[in-house]
C-alpha cells in the first residue's frame, strides 16, 4: 500500500475534453506532471495546440492536441475513431469536462440556449462514453482481478446540488442531470471494468467565472468555510485519486470539490 503505487497514473492514457483551458487545463496539468499521456480536446484548436506545447515542456508526461467540436455528433465520432487508431491498447481515463453556461433573466432566457447547453453538458458526455467504451474496456480490469479499472470522471457543479443565485437555468439543470447520469452509468459499467464518478466543482478561477472573480472574489472567498477558492491541485488531485488504484473502489459517487461552500445556508 505504498502511496506512490496507490496514486500512480504514470503511462496511463487520458482524454480530457475542454482540457486546454480552465478546470480542464488544471486536470491535464495534474496528469502530465505525474507521467500520463493526455489527449486534449476542444473546439478551440489553437488553444489545444498551445496547451499541449506548454504541457510537453512541463513534462514528464506527454500532451497531444486532438481538437473537436463536441457539440457535433460527427466530430465526436471522428475523435473516437482517431483515438481507436492511435491507442489500440485502450483508454484508461475519460474526463468529461467540456461544458458551456448561459445566464439570463427568466423572462428573457433564450430557447436556443437550452438545446446547446444540454447537448454539450449532458448528451455529449453520454455520446463520448458510449463511443469510447471499447477503448475503456480494453484498458480496464474487472473488480475480480482487484486491479485498477478504467475511469470515467464527469465534471459537474455545486449548482446541481443547490439552487444557484445566478439565473443559469439550463446549466444547473444540465449538471443535475449529469450527476444522475453518472450514477446510472456506474451500475452498467462497473461490471465491465470501468468506474464512473462525478466531481461537483465549486468556485475556481476560470473564464466561466471571470466576471464573478473580478467583481466579488473577496465575498466568494469569505463565504467559503475554507476561506478561499479552488486551486489547480484540488481538482487535479481528485481526478488522480479516482483514476488510480487508490480510488478503484469508488463508483457512482458525487464528490464535492468546493471547500464546503455548498453546505452553507443563505438565510
Amino acid at each position: 500500500m505504498e502511496v506512490t503505487k496507490l496514486f500512480d497514473v504514470k503511462d496511463k492514457v487520458v482524454l480530457v475534453t475542454g482540457g486546454a483551458k480552465g478546470i480542464g487545463l488544471m486536470i491535464s496539468t495534474g496528469f502530465i506532471t505525474n507521467g500520463a499521456k493526455v489527449y486534449i480536446s476542444s473546439r478551440d484548436a489553437p488553444a489545444c495546440t498551445s496547451a499541449a506545447a506548454s504541457l510537453n515542456a512541463l513534462g514528464p508526461g506527454t500532451a497531444i492536441a486532438l481538437p473537436a467540436d463536441l457539440l457535433r455528433l460527427s466530430e465526436c465520432e471522428r475523435l473516437a475513431a482517431e483515438l481507436r487508431k492511435r491507442e489500440p491498447g485502450g483508454l484508461h481515463v475519460l474526463v468529461n469536462n467540456s461544458g458551456i453556461a448561459w445566464g439570463a433573466p427568466l423572462d428573457e432566457f433564450p430557447d436556443e440556449q437550452w438545446g446547446r447547453v444540454l447537448t454539450l453538458n449532458l448528451q455529449r458526455v453520454f455520446t463520448l462514453t458510449q463511443l469510447l467504451l471499447p477503448l475503456l474496456e480494453s484498458a480496464g480490469v474487472g473488480g475480480k482481478d482487484k486491479g485498477c479499472p478504467a475511469a470515467v470522471i464527469n465534471i459537474g457543479s455545486i449548482d446541481a446540488l443547490r439552487v444557484p443565485l445566478l439565473e443559469n437555468y439550463s446549466y444547473s439543470a444540465s449538471k443535475a442531470a449529469l450527476h444522475h447520469l453518472g450514477r446510472v452509468l456506474s451500475t452498467k459499467l462497473g461490471p465491465r471494468g470501468i468506474t464512473v464518478n462525478t466531481l461537483a466543482c465549486g468556485p475556481f478561477a476560470t473564464k466561466m467565472t471571470a466576471f464573478a472573480m473580478k467583481t466579488m472574489r473577496d465575498e466568494i472567498e469569505e463565504s467559503n468555510p475554507m476561506g478561499r477558492i479552488g486551486e489547480p491541485a484540488d481538482v487535479a488531485g481528485a481526478c488522480i485519486f479516482l483514476a488510480s488504484r487508490a480510488g478503484s473502489f469508488i463508483n457512482g459517487a458525487t464528490i464535492t470539490v468546493d471547500g464546503g461552500v455548498s453546505n452553507v445556508a443563505k438565510l
